[in-house]
């Protein structure tokens, strides 16, 4: 009776987690989104504490990893800024995937060489999968952090000798599905999967790391799937599945809105410095300072404002949105553009614009506003640089040609908010910035943004500035 109790709460956990997922998708209901998952994880750990054959001992265990794990998790949700969120979530998908790889090795020890072969096939997919995702998931968070270079780090026959090891962590896990006490050769599995998780990541460029971190979250949920059929644990399989599901079709989204494929992603060596096409002339670049600026938005009619990573990691959201205030009192209709890999993951400006209670009807994705730009009077564009750069339009040499950009190029006039004008991830310079109808403004983009803001609403002139 007591087993059974237990089910029925892990499948209103599992339903929790479902619910989740659906509500999280839409902005209006992601709060509930939230909540639904929070108590599909309380319900799923309350189920697992109540299973028969804990000790008190086992008890004090838990407690002691529940207090560490709240220890480290809490300072990391509430102090993480929301430019750093990206390698937050690498952080959390490489110690997710360290603990499923641990308790799978240890269940092997338990258990072996009565394991049977079904069982210990999908335990060595299971280590595998884990240890890769962890020193994966550690690589792509230094890269994003910057502690490792963000350009991709190359050597010669990298792709043979990644295929090498993992062809020889494959015969591994099949050697032990025939001869499942061979215990010598787990380590060796565990070292190759560690080598292949850090060789994987280390030749992928700092743009693709969002990609290769939702990637990697599959790859996490694939490995707590597996770990749900060794452990005969049914709520784990399925929120494993969802998991692994749900981060594989995010890294599809991604991928299609760059127009990149999954094996150009993981083999393609993105984000390296290019050389500029000898026949190309950059042209010159025209600047304009924040009181010209100021005084374009106010005579415009409409004004859209692309956010980027740039405004991100200044957190100029705040400001933006005074902006756009200010410049709705002046008759401006304002409107936000949305990229769908804009800053260092989906939904990115999304959130932070939602944090500072920009409306949702105001803010458009790609299909939604690029129709409009030709009517726009004035495009602001607060540190973005690739997702706005035409040359993926017509540069066939360009290495981000074919990925759909918001076409603000088109635009009557179009004002760019940028500290320099450093290269974007591509690494490739950026043709928008020496059209005759750009304008540059050049300066952190909370503090331009702030400046525009008071032009825009008198408060200089009042005091005098």
């Amino acid at each position: 009776m007591r087993q059974h109790a237990i089910e029925l709460v892990y499948l209103v956990a599992a339903i929790g987690f479902v619910l989740s997922l659906k509500w999280m998708s839409s902005p209006p209901t992601a709060r509930r989104g939230l909540l639904a998952g929070e108590i599909g994880f309380g319900l799923a750990i309350a189920a697992t504490l109540a299973t028969p054959g804990i000790t008190g001992t086992g008890y004090a265990y838990i407690a002691a990893a529940l207090f560490i794990g709240a220890a480290i998790g809490v300072p990391l949700g509430l102090l993480v800024p929301m430019t750093a969120m990206p390698q937050r979530i690498a952080l959390s998908h490489a110690f997710g995937a360290l603990a499923a790889a641990l308790v799978g090795t240890t269940e092997y020890y338990l258990t072996q060489p009565a394991i049977g072969k079904f069982t210990m096939g999908v335990l060595g997919a299971e280590i595998l999968l884990g240890f890769l995702v962890f020193t994966g998931s550690l690589m792509a968070a230094g890269k994003l952090q910057e502690l490792l270079p963000q350009r991709p780090i190359t050597y010669p026959a990298q792709n043979a000798i990644n295929f090498a090891i993992f062809g020889a962590a494959c015969a591994i896990i099949i050697a032990l599905i025939f001869t499942p006490g061979s215990a010598a050769l787990i380590p060796v599995l565990i070292v190759l999967a560690l080598a292949f998780g850090v060789l994987l990541i280390v030749p992928i460029g700092g743009a693709d790391m969002p990609t290769v971190i939702a990637l990697l979250n599959s790859y996490a949920g694939l490995s707590g799937a597996a770990l749900g059929f060794v452990l005969d644990n049914k709520l784990l399989i399925v929120a494993g599945a969802l998991d692994g599901t749900s981060g594989l079709i995010l890294s599809i989204i991604m991928c299609r809105a760059m127009n990149r494929s999954f094996r150009n992603v993981l083999f393609g060596a993105f984000g390296q410095l290019q050389e500029p096409d000898e026949g190309v002339e950059a042209g010159n670049v025209r600047s304009a300072s924040t009181d010209e600026a100021a005084e374009l938005l106010k005579l415009a009619r409409n004004v859209v404002i692309v956010p980027g990573y740039g405004m991100a990691v200044a957190q100029a959201q705040h400001k933006v949105r005074e902006l756009a205030d200010a410049l709705a009192r002046e008759g401006v209709d304002v409107k936000f553009a949305i990229h769908p890999v804009a800053g260092r993951m989906p939904g990115h400006m999304n959130v932070l614009l939602a944090e500072a209670n920009v409306p949702y009807d105001q803010l458009l994705d790609m299909d939604e506003i690029n129709p409009d730009f030709p009517q726009t009077d004035v495009v602001l564009v607060l540190g973005a640089n690739d997702v706005v750069n035409p040359a993926a339009r017509h540069n066939r040499g360009s290495p981000i040609y074919g990925m759909p950009i918001l076409e603000v190029d088109k635009a009557q006039c179009v004002m760019v908010v940028k500290r320099s004008m450093r290269a974007g991830f591509a690494g490739i310079e950026n043709e928008l910035f020496y059209d005759p109808k750009t304008l540059m403004v050049f300066g952190d983009a909370k503090a331009v943004v702030s400046e525009l803001g008071a032009e825009v609403s008198g408060v200089k002139d009042s005091i005098g500035i």
